[in-house]
């Protein structure tokens, strides 16, 4: 099969289009042909190993990837099953978070990561979906533990992530969802669903006069005590990404924040990452088939421009998702 592979770390510049072993299938696995691959951070942050801390994710510290096929979302047809899946038989058209493998034209995945692809989606959009829209969800609804009528900011309201947010918050019952983008996405933030909207290029939303129940921050772009600020006297903290060092990267910002939750009380900082998980997809399939969440796609790219897929998601801009058609 072809794919995407990389055996070094680097720019996009070193991945390779080539022939491989199509995956084997284990007894709890579904084989999968890919139709599209959803790009995330994940993505290009493996490909610069950035931070270093991912080498011990994928070979080990000193190591370089062998084989490694990027593309942490997909969604295809099910190709084989493996002894002990029941839910799934060739055919079926499905999406699943799967880390890595996206990028090649089969991918076997846990039956425990997939779920049925939301009908009326495209591949392409169903792709866009899972790893994405899986940590809003979680971020909300699992550590945030949000009630009907409370009021949330997104900050990056405009990315992956943040674009599920504003869209899952208020599916679940915020009473006002305020969104931080910049100024070229202030209306797509407020189509799809944000009650307010503030652009950052001209306005610091944590000197503002607004208090919040749920602080989302998918950015890092402000320290703890800033973003504590704007929460209400028991709001919640919602750490899901952000900058930091070379070696560590955004997770300094995860471990201040867990050391500080424990001095904060009433007030919580809770982290999260996202876990794959087919229940939670099909919770999502509920609220994208009810007209409640819709996939923001950027840019969609053929694979053999999936290079410039992941340079282009780099670079920070993307509004929603950005997608590559396999097939």
């Amino acid at each position: 099969m072809r794919a995407f592979v990389i055996n070094e770390y680097g720019s996009p510049d070193v991945m390779r289009l080539e022939d491989i072993d199509r995956p084997a299938v284990k007894d709890d696995e579904v084989l999968v042909r890919v139709r599209a691959a959803g790009i995330n951070p994940h993505d290009w942050r493996v490909l610069r190993s950035d931070p270093h801390l991912v080498r011990l994710y994928i070979k080990g510290l000193r190591k370089p990837p062998k084989d490694t096929v990027l593309g942490s979302d997909m969604a295809g047809v099910v190709e084989a099953v493996g002894r002990t899946v029941a839910r799934f038989r060739p055919g079926d058209e499905v999406y699943a978070e799967v880390g890595f493998g996206g990028l090649g034209e089969y991918v076997s995945v846990p039956e425990a990561a997939v779920a049925r692809k939301p009908a009326g989606l495209t591949f392409e959009q169903a792709a866009a979906v899972p790893m994405a829209a899986i940590t809003a969800l979680q971020s909300l609804r699992d550590v945030g533990h949000i009630t009907q009528g409370q009021t949330v900011i997104i900050n990056g309201a405009s990315g992956g992530v943040g674009s599920f947010a504003v869209q899952i918050a208020k599916a679940l019952g915020a009473a006002e969802v305020t969104g931080v983008c910049s100024t070229r996405n202030l209306d797509l933030v407020r189509s799809i669903g944000a009650d307010h909207v503030i652009d950052y290029t001209q306005e610091d939303f944590t000197r503002g006069a607004g208090r919040y129940d749920i602080v989302v921050d998918t950015v890092g772009n402000h320290s703890l005590a800033e973003f504590r600020r704007v929460l209400n006297s028991q709001g919640t903290f919602v750490i899901v990404g952000g900058k930091g060092g070379r070696w560590i990267g955004p997770l300094a910002q995860v471990l201040k924040g867990r050391l500080m939750s424990r001095v904060v009380s009433p007030q919580r900082i809770v982290t999260t990452s996202g876990r794959p998980s087919g229940k939670d997809l099909e919770f999502l399939n509920g609220l994208i088939e009810a007209g409640k969440v819709t996939p923001v796609i950027d840019r969609a790219y053929a694979l053999s421009e999936a290079p410039e897929a992941i340079r282009y998601l780099e670079q920070g801009h993307a509004r929603g998702k950005v997608v590559v058609t396999v097939e």
